[in-house]
């Protein structure tokens, strides 16, 4: 296990890479802008990052495609791909510290949850889909003795993926593996606020073998290579998430260029609700605690509104304030650190502005509060949690992004069910009851994509990770994913 100190090293000797990555090569933007990548925790530069726009967006489009119509990957047997993006695994488990370390600098993620979550978590999406890869088969339709149909899957041919800032190299992972098992090159625009991570993973991509072209990264702005991906009449399938906001700007764009499929995966405000038959409060309320505060708030899934039943309210407050008193922010760069910092300074504003606003509507803050922030000294907001709260308070309404609980209360199950679908967004939705019938009962009536009972954030490889409503309708993980990045082709053959 390593100390503090050997972290501490390691973050001070990794290797940065701040280029693009296009067709095997890493390079300068056209334009030669830059945006500096930015230590949330310390304030200070890391290195200066290429700003991709319209011009880079062509040159990688352009790799991909070629690469995409000569089949050195496309038309590619499904073993040899699939021991390519073993090797890939094999590679990123070989180099997890500097994974780990690199988006603990970049975004303000504590270590610890580096190597326990996002890590492990990539390394084992990588490994199963390329496991999966070579285990499906086409079909053959029920027809009649004198014709023969045929139904296969082919790679859809370029892909863009444009991933978040909260999860840089896991949220990449979830998308590229699947693309890449398919036989699709792909273009990864990173968030300019977290890309060191990727721009390390394409330097292994090119040492497992998998050919120059098939996968390149763009760091850049969502204004300008964002756009630019989706309005590209070359790029045939795009993979995002993000906000609902861009996410429906994205659509807008497949629009208005070549009808490219659009797989949104979008915000979230999600409710847990503590029922009075819950069999552990403790458990419940450590659970809710870490559904809030983990990766300081900044998780799409996250249970941001929680509404007890009133009978048990105030005994589970007790335990809930105590689960929170051990998120404390400090040092990423500390294996003891439980929460580090807001990604950047305009996320701890925000979030500032939703506290201030808690309270202006009445909410009563139990701990943690409006941050006064020091100037050089990092982006960090302690967990806060408002007692009081109502639906229609925006604090509870809009998804904040941070560590703010929204503690509410509940008569009955069907008000339970009521208040939790009372939100625009639809993504992830936690139960606690020692009773399987509620158990069922509730879980299938909430409007969310994802249901955990007696937890949270529960699943793996094999799971679909997605939303409804607001919260889009795009599936990561699991077989369901390879579904998105292929095109269906039927052959009628008359014998």
């Amino acid at each position: 296990m390593k100390t503090s100190a050997d972290w501490k090293a390691l973050s001070e000797t990794v290797a940065l890479r701040g280029q693009a990555f296009i067709n095997g090569q890493f390079v300068d933007a056209v334009s030669g802008e830059t945006f500096p990548a930015v230590n949330p925790a310390t304030e200070r530069t890391l290195i200066d990052v290429a700003s991709c726009d319209a011009a880079d967006v062509d040159r990688a489009v352009d790799a991909a495609r070629r690469a995409h119509e000569s089949g050195v990957w496309s038309g590619m047997a499904p073993g040899d791909r699939k021991r390519a993006l073993l090797r890939l695994a094999d590679l990123m488990e070989q180099h997890s510290d500097e994974l780990a370390v690199l988006d603990s600098l970049d975004m303000g993620k504590p270590i610890t949850e580096m190597l326990s979550i996002d890590v492990p978590d990539s390394i084992d999406c990588m490994r199963w889909t390329a496991e999966s890869i070579d285990k499906l088969y086409g079909e053959i339709a029920p027809t009649g003795k004198e014709t023969l149909g045929l139904i296969s899957h082919e790679p859809a041919g370029v892909v863009a993926a444009i991933t978040p800032w909260n999860y840089p190299l896991m949220m990449a992972t979830w998308k590229i593996a699947p693309a890449l098992a398919a036989g699709n090159s792909v273009i990864l625009k990173p968030s300019e606020k977290s890309a060191l991570s990727v721009l390390r993973l394409a330097q292994l991509t090119k040492e497992a073998g998998i050919p120059d072209g098939v996968f390149n990264v763009l760091p850049g702005f969502g204004h300008t290579a964002g756009k630019a991906l989706a309005l590209h009449n070359d790029v045939n399938v795009l993979a995002f998430t993000g906000s609902s906001r861009v996410g429906g700007f994205l659509m807008e764009y497949a629009g208005q260029s070549n009808l490219k499929r659009v797989w949104i995966e979008a915000g979230g405000k999600s409710p847990m609700l503590v029922f009075e038959d819950c069999e552990d409060i403790e458990q419940a309320a450590g659970t809710a605690a870490a559904a809030i505060f983990s990766n300081q708030g900044e998780v799409c899934i996250a249970c941001s509104r929680l509404y007890v039943q009133s009978s048990i309210k105030a005994r589970f407050t007790e335990a809930l304030l105590k689960a929170a008193a051990a998120y404390v922010p400090g040092n990423p760069q500390d294996p003891a650190t439980r929460m580090g910092a807001l990604v950047d300074k305009p996320q701890m504003e925000t979030v500032s502005g939703y506290i201030q606003s808690a309270i202006d509507e009445g909410g009563e803050v139990l701990c943690g509060g409006v941050p006064e922030h020091v100037p050089g000294e990092g982006y960090f907001v302690a967990p806060t949690i408002v007692d009081g709260a109502r639906n229609d308070m925006r604090f509870v309404r809009e998804e904040i992004f941070g560590p703010v609980l929204a503690l509410g209360e509940f008569e009955d199950e069907a008000e339970a069910v009521r208040l939790a679908n009372d939100n625009r967004y639809g993504l992830g939705a936690s139960v606690w009851t020692g009773n399987l019938s509620r158990a069922h009962r509730v879980s299938g009536q909430i409007r969310s994509g994802m249901v955990w009972v007696n937890g949270w954030g529960g699943g793996d490889s094999t799971m679909p990770f997605g939303g409804m409503k607001a919260s889009g309708y795009g599936r990561d993980k699991s077989l369901h994913s390879l579904e998105k990045y292929t095109d269906i082709k039927t052959v009628w053959i008359s014998l």
